[in-house]
This record gives structure tokens, C-alpha cells and sequence, in this order.
């Protein structure tokens, strides 16, 4: 294979000098803006810092609140259970210990003038989701916490949300308002306008480039092994880059500290197992999940006449964590997905199989009491492949990403009034492309490009620098501001993208929030924009733009009754070089020629009101969002709306503990049908004597044309028990409750004299039943 290479060493030379300029620049503005309280310590006053974690686990929490009583001062814990408090009058203190899900602690504490306390608060798991006493120290650390666009759901409320008899990460996030799919059985989030390739994926720190199980109905994550979801819609911080819509950034357990724990599951679907427990200095955790409609599928006479599909997924998760001093912690990480997908008999055969492979190595360091480092060394590759065989005449089409990355973070907590956050990421890329239509085995010469068979590799580079400061101007004004700069090797392009939140608590429970920033993405996803088994990645050469979002955000957000919160958010986005594959260009020599380029607009406004504590949890969200777009070589260079463009989207969830044996739960879904491209007419083409062949259609403006609503209704029940003396827990769902089966796409059928219109649904009802145990 060739490697095609672009460098420019005096373009990378000036553009690293504008680079430090800038970040020179914005050094100067964090100095100036600093209080002075906050670029010196007050002398004699103490910090307070360390870990906030699970009593039966030690497992760290992350957004635990700790503050000190009788003053303002408190924080939030970060993505490693860390806080640091900092300037602590001497004498004796309360702590008070908190986070969704857990029983409130206090502590008594006493601080010396100047002196640095690390303790390790741990926090006992309710029974109940009780009601939520919030304390004034809580809200004073609240006024801090800017937090615009975050989506804010327990991981166990999470799992509760079950559709088919799984419960599944990105499934229950697409009932969050602003969140659509492309239908009922996928599991990829459009996300304001944006489609699922505008979302940067995060396990650990490792990128992952398809989040999906094959047919989409589930997403490659299994749920028992994450700890932390946090999914960010939009005005994300500049710690994030490389996309232009939104951030899901997902943590994996550590494992139990204190004893083994094991969790096994038998569905209809598939199966999973989950192991943790001590191990040196910390612990680790694997867990695993497969489907078994392969072997199912075995039990079945042989109809060569009529073969079944063979499919069958699997993903794995591992870590390990260890303590190496008081200090420092070291893990590393992993996670495996694979999907296959075959049919053979009749004179053709095909396979399709993707998958993920990641791997991370985090680091982190403390140095004195307020500086918190992270080092993280990760690797992550992707690939999708498509063969098939019909009389002889061989077809394989590969696309592989290889991605190696190292990420560098300092965060430091100069103040109670101030955090100040830095970091670098370096991304080493190879792009792996096969499309081979010869008929034969042979995958072309190498580095041929276009025809019948092309074998390209290309590498790239990626190198980006961040900085952002949290601060609280007043007691009611808090700001969020940064500056990402990236500059990419193979376009041979430096950008800068500047970003600003702010938050403004007008009253006690009323608060307002805004955002704004420029977001930049440098790889394209060319897929088909019906029905695609087979996505490429492509990367930003010098013949194509990088895409690029400009977002204004603004928000309000209250709490109406004690338990409950209410966010009313509106939102405004520039798309600018949006892209749509050339489906029909078999003779591509770079990105440009397989890619149309346009602009586009999103804007709309969401309402959640939640519910998190109490017997009864759950919320009621609606969303109304527009999208167009227009490309100079689409729809005669008229502007439409894409086609998972969907206005109206009504989401209702909730869960219920009827006692200690039984809890149920219902989701509801309510939107407006997904867009699609109708047809003026039919036409033939062919030479005398020739048979005329399949009619083709015209088709009429591009998405132009409306499904019906969509509507769904799901409920499920949790009977827990024993079973030979250990935890069990009996799951029972029923999926589509009234069986509506929504249309999945619509197309026009021309082998007939009279054009007919045909419709392909969805599932009907569907009851399953699982059986989880712990032991």
C-alpha cells in the first residue's frame, strides 16, 4: 500500500508560532481577570482535598458535592473523584457529603493555619431514592457549576430504561428532549441538527468511531460496565475538539475494592456476565455480552432455497486500577465490539462485520493540594468491511481508522472562585481504504487509485492545545471561557476556536445560563443517506474544507418543588461545510470528489422537567427543532431539510418502586414522522431489441415529503428475589406495547405496470423476559 503524505515544514513552523501566540495572549487574559484572592493563596488559610467514594465499593464518585458548612466554599468532584478546596479559615469545620443516589454525610474537621488535609469521604448507597435535601452549602457550589446543555441522568436511572429487554445506554438518551433517531430500532443519537458523526464518543478517554451494534438497535456499550455517563448537546468546553455537534463522554468502573462481585443476565436476546473484586493496590473489573441469534439460528432445518441471515454481536470491557502512592493512580483500559452479518445460498453470498478495538493508559498525579494531572495514552481502531460472491464474480469493499493518542491535562484549583484547566492532545491517524470490484480475489496494485479497485492508506496528523478558566465574578455570575487551537497536517490547516458560558443566579431557584463558541471537525463520515450497511471515514485534505459550528445557546433553568427541576433551553447553530457523499462517483482521486459541501442552519428550543428522587422518578420532555440545508450540487442548490429532521419530539419516561420486590416502568415517544424523497415519475432506457429492464424514478424535491408520526409505548417490571440464596432479579418487558409498526423507509416499487408505493415497518409487539443474578 502507499502512504500519501502532505507536509509543509514552514507553514507548520508559522502556524505554531500564531499558535503560542495565542496561547500567550490568553495567559495574559486569565492573569488580568484573576481576582487577587485568587493568584495568592491567602496566607493562613488550609485546603481541604481528596476522593469522594462508595462504601461497598470504593468505587470514586464523580459530581459529588462537598462543602464546607457556614460558608461558601465547597466543589464538585471531577471526572476522578478529586476535589480541592482551598483558603479554609483555620479551626473546626462541617463537612457536608453529597451525591444523587447516596445518603448525606457530615463530617466535623479541624485545620490548622496554611495546612493541606487530604481525607477520603465515603458515601453509603440509598435503598431508596429518597427525597433530596438540598443545603445552602450545595447551592453556593451550584452557582459555580455552569453546565450549559448537560444532559444530567444517574447511570442506574439509566439502566432502569430497558427497550426489547436490554438496557442500553444510547437508547435511553434518545428520551431525552432534542435527541432524535433515524428510526425505532437505532440506536445512533442525532443531536440538534447534528448527524451521529458530528458526536465525539469517548470511553476512558479512547475515541470510538461507531457506537452501534449492527442493524443499530443496540449501541456497543454494555451498562453494567459504565460508571459516568455525561453527555453534553451543545456550547461543550474547549477541553473537547475534533467535532461540531456534541460530547458523550463515558467512564468505566474501576471494580470492587473491598470484594469480589459478579453479575449474570439470560435474556431473549442475549446474555451478559460482569466480574470485579480486589486486586493489589485497587481493583479491576471485566465484563462481557453476546448475542446468540447465530445459534439459534443453527437449531433450524436447512433451506437452501430460503437461507436465514447468520448475525451475532459481542463486546467486551476490561480495567484495572492501581494505587501506586498517595498521589498517583494508574489504570488501563479496554474495550472490544465485534458484529457479523452473512447470508449464504441461492448463487449469492455476502458478509458485513465491523468493530471497535480501544485501549488506554491513564495516569494521574497530585501535585501539592490544588494541581491535578492527567496523563492518557490511547489507542482506538475502527473497521467495516462488506464481501460478497454471486456467480463467481467476487466484490469486497474495507475501511479501517487506525487512531494512536496522547492527552495531557493540568487542572488546577487556584481558588475557591477559580479553576484553570490546560491540556494538549497529539493524534497519530492512518486511514485504511479497499474497494475492489474486479471480480477477483486480487485487491488491485498498490496505492491504485480509482476504477475497478482501490487500495489507498493515508496518514495524518492532528495536533490541538486548550485552555479554560471557571470563574466566579460575583456571588451570582459565574463564567466559563477558553480557547482551543488545532492544527491539522494532511490539510495543512491551524483554526482557533474561542468558547464562552456564563451563568447568572437571578433568584434563589431560578438561574439563567448562555453559551457560545466555534466547534471544528476534521473527519467526514461518506455514508448513503437511505440505507448503508458500509460507513468510510474520511479525513480533511487539502481539497476539502474542514467541517465547522458556530452555537448560541441560552437557558433557563429552576426548581419548581423540592426534587423536581425544570429547564426551558433554546438554541441557534451555523453549520458551514456540511457534507453529503457522492454516491455516484466511481473515480475519486481525493476527499473533494467523493464529498458535496454546503452550509446549513439548526435552531429550536427544549423544555425537561425531571424528577430524580423519590419513589416516583422520571421526566417529561419536549423538543421543536428545525434544520436546513443547502448544497450547490443537491436539490438543484435548493435548501431542504435532511432526512432525520424531525419538528415535534415528545418524550415521557417513568419509573416507579411499588415496594421492595416490585418496580415498573413505561417510556412513551410521540414525534413527527422522518423526511423522505418522493417521485414525479418513471422512465425506460434502452437500445431496440434490448429488454427494457427495471423503470427508474424521478425523484421530486429532495426530503420534501413527510412519514407519519411516529409513536411508541414500552413498559417493563422488576420482580426482585432469591434465587439458591442469592440476589435475583426477574425483568419483563414488552416492547411496542400496542404494536403500532412505524415505517422504517418508503420506496417506490416500479416492477409492476402501475408504480406502487411500498412501505417496510418496524417491530411489532414484543415481550421478553430475563433473569439477572448477583452473586
Amino acid at each position: 500500500m502507499t502512504t500519501v503524505h502532505h507536509t509543509t515544514n514552514g507553514t507548520l513552523r508559522a502556524a505554531w508560532t500564531r499558535t503560542a501566540a495565542a496561547w500567550m495572549m490568553l495567559a495574559a487574559v486569565l492573569v488580568a481577570g484573576a481576582p487577587a484572592h485568587a493568584q495568592q493563596q491567602t496566607a493562613a488559610g488550609a485546603t481541604l482535598n481528596g476522593y469522594v467514594t462508595d462504601t461497598e465499593t470504593q468505587e470514586t464518585l464523580i459530581g459529588a458535592t462537598v462543602a464546607i458548612k457556614g460558608t461558601k466554599l465547597g466543589a464538585y468532584t471531577n471526572k476522578s473523584g478529586y476535589f480541592s478546596i482551598p483558603n479554609i479559615p483555620p479551626g473546626r469545620h462541617t463537612v457536608s457529603i453529597s451525591s444523587v443516589g447516596y445518603e448525606r454525610k457530615e463530617e466535623e474537621i479541624e485545620v490548622g493555619p496554611s495546612e493541606s488535609k487530604k481525607l477520603t469521604f465515603a458515601l453509603t448507597p440509598k435503598a431508596v431514592a429518597k427525597q433530596q435535601i438540598t443545603v445552602t452549602a450545595d447551592k453556593e457550589v451550584e452557582k459555580r457549576q455552569i453546565d450549559v446543555s448537560r444532559v444530567n441522568i444517574p447511570v442506574e436511572q439509566l439502566r432502569q430504561i430497558r427497550i426489547g429487554g436490554e438496557s442500553d445506554i444510547f437508547r435511553s438518551l434518545q428520551y431525552m428532549p432534542g435527541i432524535l433517531t433515524s428510526s425505532q430500532i437505532s440506536s445512533g443519537l442525532y443531536i440538534r441538527g447534528g448527524s451521529p458523526d458530528q458526536n465525539l464518543v469517548l470511553i476512558d478517554g479512547s475515541t470510538v468511531y461507531n457506537p452501534s451494534h449492527l442493524l443499530g438497535f443496540f449501541s456497543a456499550f454494555n451498562p453494567d460496565a459504565i460508571k459516568d455517563v455525561d453527555l453534553i448537546k451543545g456550547g461543550f468546553p474547549s477541553e473537547f475538539g475534533g467535532r461540531m455537534s456534541a460530547v458523550l463522554n463515558l467512564t468505566q468502573k474501576d471494580g470492587n475494592r473491598n470484594e469480589f462481585e459478579g453479575v449474570g443476565s439470560i435474556g431473549a436476546v442475549s446474555s451478559r456476565l460482569s466480574l470485579q473484586g480486589p486486586l493489589g493496590k485497587g481493583s479491576y473489573f471485566v465484563g462481557g455480552r453476546r448475542t446468540y441469534l447465530d445459534l439459534l439460528m443453527g437449531l433450524f432445518p436447512e433451506d437452501k432455497a430460503n437461507p436465514f441471515p447468520t448475525f451475532n454481536f459481542y463486546d467486551l470491557n476490561a480495567k484495572v486500577t492501581q494505587d501506586v502512592s498517595d498521589n498517583d493512580r494508574i489504570s488501563l483500559s479496554g474495550f472490544t465490539s465485534e458484529d457479523k452479518l452473512g447470508l449464504s445460498g441461492a448463487g449469492f453470498d455476502f458478509n458485513i462485520g465491523m468493530g471497535n478495538r480501544t485501549g488506554a493508559l491513564r495516569w494521574t498525579h497530585i501535585f501539592g493540594d490544588n494541581l491535578f494531572t492527567v496523563l492518557n495514552l490511547s489507542a482506538s481502531r475502527y473497521h467495516n468491511g462488506f464481501s460478497g460472491e454471486q456467480s463467481g464474480f467476487k466484490t469486497k469493499m474495507e475501511n479501517v481508522i487506525n487512531d494512536y493518542t496522547a492527552k495531557a491535562t493540568v487542572e488546577w484549583f487556584a481558588s475557591n472562585d477559580l479553576t484553570v484547566k490546560a491540556g494538549y492532545e497529539g493524534t497519530k491517524y492512518r486511514f485504511d481504504y479497499l474497494q475492489n470490484f474486479t471480480g477477483k480475489d486480487s485487491v488491485g496494485q498498490s496505492g491504485q487509485l480509482g476504477g475497478a479497485a482501490t487500495n489507498l492508506t493515508v496518514d495524518d496528523w492532528m495536533h490541538a492545545g486548550y485552555g479554560q478558566i471557571n470563574y466566579q465574578i460575583t456571588d451570582l455570575l459565574s463564567l466559563q471561557a477558553g480557547l482551543r487551537a488545532s492544527y491539522v497536517q494532511l490539510a495543512d490547516t491551524v483554526v482557533f476556536d474561542p468558547r464562552a458560558a456564563l451563568r447568572y443566579q437571578w433568584q434563589e431557584d431560578i438561574a439563567f445560563k448562555a453559551a457560545w463558541g466555534i466547534y471544528h471537525q476534521y473527519l467526514h463520515l461518506a455514508s448513503l443517506p437511505d440505507f448503508s450497511f458500509f460507513d468510510t471515514w474520511l479525513p480533511t485534505d487539502s481539497t476539502v474544507l474542514p467541517g465547522r459550528s458556530e452555537q448560541y445557546i441560552f437557558s433557563v433553568e429552576t426548581t419548581p418543588l423540592e426534587g423536581y427541576g425544570l429547564n426551558v433551553e433554546g438554541y441557534y447553530k451555523k453549520l458551514y461545510n456540511i457534507n453529503e457523499i457522492d454516491q455516484y462517483e466511481t473515480n475519486g482521486k481525493n476527499v473533494n470528489d467523493l464529498l458535496f459541501s454546503g452550509n446549513g442552519t439548526a435552531y429550536g428550543a427544549e423544555i425537561l422537567l425531571q424528577k430524580k428522587t423519590g419513589d416516583l422518578t422520571g421526566w417529561v420532555g419536549y423538543a421543536l427543532g428545525y434544520i436546513n440545508a443547502k448544497f450547490d450540487s443537491i436539490n438543484y442548490g435548493k435548501e431542504f431539510r435532511p432526512k432525520y429532521d424531525r419538528r415535534h419530539d415528545l418524550k415521557i419516561v417513568a419509573q416507579y418502586k411499588l415496594n421492595e420486590r416490585w418496580e415498573i416502568g413505561a417510556s412513551f415517544s410521540l414525534q413527527s414522522g422522518q423526511s423522505y424523497t418522493g417521485a414525479t415519475s418513471r422512465f425506460n432506457s434502452n437500445l431496440p431489441g434490448e429488454d427494457p429492464g427495471v423503470p427508474i424514478t424521478v425523484p421530486a424535491d429532495r426530503y420534501a415529503l413527510r412519514l407519519p408520526a411516529s409513536h411508541q409505548l414500552n413498559i417493563n417490571a422488576n420482580y426482585n428475589t432469591t434465587l439458591f440464596g442469592l440476589p435475583a432479579r426477574l425483568l419483563i418487558d414488552i416492547y411496542n406495547v400496542y404494536s403500532r409498526r412505524d415505517i422504517w423507509f418508503r420506496y417506490y416499487d416500479t416492477t409492476k405496470e402501475v408504480t406502487e408505493v411500498t412501505d417496510v415497518r418496524l417491530l411489532p409487539i414484543l415481550p421478553t423476559v430475563a433473569l439477572e443474578v448477583k452473586f
